[in-house]
């Protein structure tokens, strides 16, 4: 169906996350490893349709590895929800000669792929970068364990004012519509509850919880919510809770931001590097529209198809761990 790749494209697509340089190096040295022509796509599917792409070379990504955020930029293009900009895009890697094209990115950037290779025959890989974990195919995906340890280090530091003033802190951490980062943020913080959007926040059975460790003199509390909680945030739980225990001295703090950023970790630049390793390997066997995960520390590949429609969920016993500890 298709002729042997010799010339490949690379973008990274959606919110950034840490790694993704790492990986953008792995597919260049490997291209460039098999006599491959590579090409970065600047920002997003924006550079298929505006054109905006340049040759890599063995030196376009050196001292790169260590660096958060992305060298080829990244967006989120509304004229490639359209068929006109599809094609346009099309029309500037065929004159380039890009048979092949890996996009780093979430399940928004998969959708995109598989679209783009349905309708024009394009070979496309997926690499799994979202810090947000909710992927299904992969037991990681590029920038998670970034994320969630810088904000683990964050929330360490917010549980030391704790306790210096006896406060409950109500801390909202990444996730809109996945609860990874404060699930694994939290039981690793000790906090006393986790709200996440799997699972509808029961706020009288958080007051009744934070009531009884009121009892107790149990004056250092941490809640952890993910921003897509379904009560509506931090903020929102915070006035219920100020209302229910006005005696308690409760404070919100918002990661925000600050979760996407920094230096990846050893285990992101890992498999970001085996991902973007095998992402051209499968280019090169005929392995087409796949996303390239880890599972069980094994290449796993999942048809883009699948990957766009499938969610990573939360187990029940990770909610009876949380229940449990917290105690």
């Amino acid at each position: 169906m298709q002729q042997k790749v010799s010339k490949i494209g690379v973008l990274t697509s959606g919110g950034d996350a840490p790694g993704m340089n790492a990986a953008v190096r792995a597919v260049v040295r490997t291209g460039i490893y098999y006599g491959l022509e590579v090409f970065g796509i600047m920002r997003g599917y924006t550079g298929t349709i505006e054109n905006d792409i340049v040759p890599m070379h063995s030196r376009s990504v050196a001292n790169i590895i260590q660096r958060g955020g992305t060298i080829l930029k990244t967006a989120r293009c509304k004229d490639f929800y359209e068929y006109e900009g599809r094609a346009k895009a099309y029309a500037n890697l065929k004159k380039i000669g890009i048979n092949g094209l890996i996009i780093i990115g979430g399940d928004g950037s998969f959708r995109g792929a598989h679209t783009f290779a349905s309708e024009f025959g394009m070979p496309c890989i997926g690499l799994p970068g979202t810090i947000d974990k909710d992927i299904a195919g992969t037991d990681f995906t590029i920038g998670f364990d970034t994320a969630v340890n810088t904000a683990i280090d964050a929330i360490d530091k917010i549980r030391d004012t704790a306790d210096a003033h006896d406060r409950l802190f109500i801390i909202e951490v990444m996730g809109r519509d996945s609860g990874y980062i404060a699930l694994h943020s939290g039981i690793a913080t000790g906090a006393e509850s986790i709200l996440i959007p799997e699972r509808k926040t029961d706020i009288e059975e958080l007051v009744g919880s934070l009531q009884e460790k009121e009892k107790r003199k149990k004056l250092v509390n941490l809640v952890i919510v993910a921003e897509g909680d379904n009560f509506g945030g931090a903020e929102e739980v915070a006035k219920v809770v100020k209302e229910r225990l006005p005696n308690v001295d409760t404070r919100v703090c918002i990661l925000g931001h600050i979760q996407r950023g920094g230096s990846p970790s050893c285990l992101d630049r890992l498999i970001a590097s085996r991902m973007g390793y095998s992402a051209v390997e499968c280019l090169l066997e005929g392995r087409f529209n796949v996303m390239v995960g880890i599972v069980n520390n094994r290449m796993h590949y999942t048809p883009l198809e699948k990957a766009v429609k499938a969610k990573q969920k939360i187990g029940d016993d990770w909610l009876k761990i949380i229940k449990i500890l917290a105690s």
